[in-house]
């Protein structure tokens, strides 16, 4: 395994495979993904620990939505037991990517209490109970600083888990190399990563552009407002599914037989495509 150092146009071509594998399986990654969602929302209500088991299983699930997006891309349907990948990978890298778990659990609630320190927790109010904006919370120069802040924490916290499941799980990577060479992927190769966020940020834009323009013709704006949580949820998938292809190619794989998600050490992953 080696770093690939790649152009920035792939980052174009990430969020374009990202979509067609997606409408391969729409029925099967969408449901995957809402399954991922339930499970974390279920455990995140649980008393005392449930915030910090749903988060600890993030990387796991992540690395299963991966695994899906890969039998996609193959032409397979993927199958809930996808999901359960890194469960059933053996007790050594089980170990590895709990304990990847729960760095990312430690990084997160970290993050949060920072932020919950510089506005005292008033940015987790920013809602009304209609869903509205609070603006009088909103304009407070503390809780705008304090998302800002999580904001750009989250960013570098996605930049040290990106990768990491994928190399914990297919190359038996120590949760903490994993980590490290996750950042060194994302860093050397931002070009690419700053492509493909702002071709998603153009999609998700171009998309609700459409459906507000289209409802509001049709004297449906409430219909609109109300389509824009499922697209929300559809454009959600897609990127997860995308995420396969940035790990494929952000490393050069060496030569031999393909990766196959079963757990057992892989020699190379699927040969690339444009």
């Amino acid at each position: 395994m080696k770093l690939q150092i790649l152009p920035a146009s792939i980052g174009f071509t990430w969020v374009k495979l990202g979509v067609k594998t997606f409408f391969k399986q729409p029925l099967a990654l969408g449901g995957l993904f809402l399954m991922f969602i339930t499970a974390v929302s279920i455990l995140s209500i649980l008393p005392l620990v449930g915030a910090a088991l749903a988060l600890i299983i993030v990387p796991a699930a992540t690395l299963g939505l991966m695994v899906a997006s890969l039998e996609a891309h193959r032409g397979k349907f993927p199958m809930p037991s996808v999901l359960a990948t890194a469960f059933r990978a053996g007790q050594g890298r089980l170990r590895s990517m709990l304990t990847l778990g729960v760095m990312y659990a430690v990084g997160y609630l970290l993050i949060v209490g920072l932020t919950h320190l510089i506005d005292d927790g008033q940015s987790t109010r920013l809602f009304t109970k209609d869903g509205e904006i609070d603006r009088a919370v909103f304009d407070n120069a503390a809780v705008q600083t304090a998302m800002i802040l999580r904001m750009l924490l989250l960013v570098a916290l996605s930049t040290l888990f990106w990768h990491s499941p994928a190399l914990v799980h297919w190359y038996n990577v120590s949760p903490t190399k994993a980590i490290f060479f996750s950042l060194i992927a994302c860093l050397r190769n931002t070009g690419a990563y700053i492509a493909y966020g702002l071709g998603w940020f153009a999609l998700i834009g171009a998309c609700g552009m459409v459906l507000t323009i289209l409802f509001s013709m049709l004297g449906l704006k409430t219909l609109g407002a109300a389509m824009m949580v499922p697209l929300a949820l559809t454009v959600s998938a897609m990127i997860t599914t995308s995420a396969y292809f940035t790990f494929r190619d952000s490393f050069v794989h060496p030569q031999g037989s393909e990766t196959e998600p079963s757990g057992e050490p892989p020699t190379q992953l699927p040969p690339r495509v444009s």
